[in-house]
């Protein structure tokens, strides 16, 4: 007898799901468009990142807190801090993201700090590289 495994890559099943925050309408399906499994998590830990606390209604302790570290002069220290900042938003406010490892450098002649995030998504294999790219706004 022969027992076949079924795995989420093997029968093609979307383990994560989160609409894209445009709204975007399928054309196809008239719903609205979704990202799925890798993008998801990405698109999240990027706006998990990305937002000041305070900024999400209801929810004032979620956020990164990382543009508060961008009016810093960029030294080493500032790098380090911005590093740990982002491992601690990614380990607290995203659980199906398990961090392997954050690092940041900056590039002063463009006023940018590019962070590097490498992470396993819960029950898929391979490592998953995403850069994110923090730049002064006012």
């Amino acid at each position: 007898m022969v027992a076949n495994v079924f795995t989420a890559k093997t029968k093609k099943i979307n383990l994560y799901q989160d609409f894209k925050k445009n709204l975007e309408i399928s054309p196809v399906s008239s719903d609205i468009t979704v990202w799925k499994d890798e993008d998801s998590v990405k698109e999240s830990i990027k706006n998990l990142i990305l937002t000041d606390r305070g900024e999400r209604l209801m929810q004032p302790n979620i956020g990164g807190d990382i543009n508060a570290l961008l009016f810093e002069n960029i030294t080493p220290a500032v790098l380090i801090l911005i590093q740990n900042q982002v491992r601690n938003t990614i380990e607290l406010y995203e659980p199906r993201a398990e961090l392997i490892d954050v690092t940041a450098t900056s590039n002063i002649d463009d006023n940018t700090v590019r962070v590097k995030i490498v992470f396993y998504i819960t029950n898929v294999q391979q490592p998953i590289k995403l850069d994110v790219f923090l730049e002064r706004t006012r």
